[in-house]
């Protein structure tokens, strides 16, 4: 029972000092925490865009470079295209109609006109060397004397166009046979056409020219398309900057609201186990105690016939007054704030005690956390020994904390039985799936390991902490309230 202890002016004006002192100090506090959080905000976002600007020059780069690469093979193609047009044009209207008899028959006069024909392509268009080939592979012209009447083996593709098959055009380093005076020149486009003797033999046209104007061709297009299509992907990034922007801020604030609701949940249910805790200690165990006082006096002053009666009672009753008690103490959740999660954690041992069940903590001794996340590892911690303490049989348990920087991770294992993961559990046997729910709302991750007669793992994981919120600053505040009355008290 509580006692009234009066009031005096000079002790409510103690009250009243002390707790203004500690609402500046917790005000301070509260801004600073704001400050830290606005900080941690601000980088986050900033965090958010830098990995949203890299992704887009990571995207842009792998975009440019494929293209690069097309416009560039593209150019090519066209230029090889444009030199196997003009080859064709100049094999059917040029050189066609001077492929006489009396050139095949290599005639000087004959070779002589081709050459003052051929003289200004050589001089003017870029074509470095000419030859045209008949159907048996002899070379009846080129600007080369040496080559007439030489003889080549033909391949697949000049009878191919010999039947009358498209011209053909190639930009490459020229190595065969045929090509003794042509070796040292670099690349060059190599250019067949299909062309027609006056007697209207078929006759292969060949045109080497050098292939720098291809590569120049190639370099105009590509810096004629590339900066605009940069441009254009840049402005296009830039144009997406701010709803990123948004976006990041948007999931930030579902964030602080998401952790907010978990601070919220997380009070409500110490809250209730306080109550219940309160309630089952000052009635219930009261009044069973005081039911337990009654039969042990009636066992000493009763009948001697009823005393086995009343001795069982009794016994059944103080049974139940313990596991009572136990209970009591398994709900009351301890101040972390003032034991420490080490402390707190120890006092988890009692109802293992009972059961012959030894409990070894691993905290080091430079771990340093904040409230909200030593209450979720609490949480955890709690759910598995209940779980252990009912279910395992096992002989001892090894509770371990372990941090690296904002990376919080328990691990409880004990020497139990052990259960098959994949197996559904019997009806009533919420200890893991308590476990899983507050670690997934709490934003974590949740390991079990276990198999049947190795014992139980169960390591759970979480991130960065929690910032603090407006609930936050009025727990900060009711909390420091309650403890002036208290220390006043």
């Amino acid at each position: 029972m509580g006692r009234f202890c009066p009031f005096s002016a000079g002790n409510f004006r103690k009250v009243i000092s002390t707790f203004g002192a500690r609402e500046l100090q917790g005000a301070e506090v509260i801004r600073t925490a704001t400050r830290g959080r606005d900080a941690a905000e601000r980088r986050e976002v900033r965090a958010a865009v830098g990995r949203f600007l890299f992704a887009g020059f990571a995207a842009l780069v792998l975009v440019a470079i494929p293209v690069a690469f097309w416009i560039w093979a593209e150019a090519e193609r066209h230029a090889l295209a444009n030199a196997r047009d003009i080859t064709q044009r100049l094999a059917d209207n040029v050189v066609g109609p001077l492929i006489s008899d009396q050139l095949l028959a290599r005639e000087p006069a004959a070779l002589e006109l081709l050459d003052q024909r051929m003289e200004p392509w050589l001089a003017e268009s870029g074509v470095t060397r000419i030859k045209v080939w008949d159907e048996h592979g002899h070379v009846v012209y080129s600007d080369v004397e040496s080559l007439i009447g030489q003889a080549f083996e033909q391949e697949e593709w000049a009878r191919l166009l010999l039947k009358g098959g498209p011209a053909t055009a190639t930009l490459e380093y020229q190595t065969a046979e045929e090509n003794e005076f042509e070796a040292d020149s670099g690349e060059l486009v190599e250019v067949y056409a299909r062309s027609t003797s006056q007697s209207g033999a078929p006759m292969i046209f060949e045109t080497y020219t050098s292939g720098d104007g291809v590569r120049r061709e190639q370099q105009a297009v590509l810096w004629a398309v590339i900066p605009p299509m940069l441009l254009s992907l840049a402005v296009l990034q830039l144009t997406q900057l701010v709803p990123a922007v948004r976006l990041a801020r948007r999931i930030q604030d579902h964030q602080a609201a998401r952790t907010e609701l978990l601070r919220w949940a997380i009070e409500a249910s110490d809250h209730e186990r306080r109550q219940i805790a309160s309630e089952l200690h000052d009635q219930v165990i009261q009044d069973l105690s005081g039911l337990a006082y009654a039969l042990e006096s009636e066992e000493r002053r009763g009948p001697l016939e009823l005393q086995p009666v009343f001795t069982n009672a009794r016994t059944m009753l103080q049974d139940n007054i313990r596991t009572l008690r136990a209970m009591t103490s398994e709900l009351y959740p301890p101040d972390l704030e003032e034991l420490g999660l080490n402390a707190s954690l120890k006092r988890l041992e009692a109802p293992l005690v009972e059961r012959g069940i030894g409990l070894t903590v691993d905290i080091p001794a430079t771990f340093v956390l904040d409230r909200d996340r030593a209450v979720l590892l609490y949480r955890v911690a709690r759910e598995a020994l209940v779980n252990v303490s009912k279910h395992s049989s096992a002989r001892s348990v090894v509770i371990k904390v372990r941090q690296a920087g904002p990376r919080a991770e328990i691990t409880i294992t004990d020497d139990g039985v052990g259960f098959d993961p994949n197996q559904a559990r019997a009806e009533g046997h919420l200890g893991l799936k308590i476990i899983r729910d507050t670690v997934q709302q709490a934003g974590g991750t949740l390991e079990i390991l276990s198999a049947p007669g190795a014992g139980t793992s169960v390591t759970a994981v979480f991130g960065a902490a929690a910032t603090p919120t407006r609930f936050a600053k009025r727990s900060a505040a009711s909390s420091n309230q309650d403890s002036t009355v208290a220390s006043s008290a």
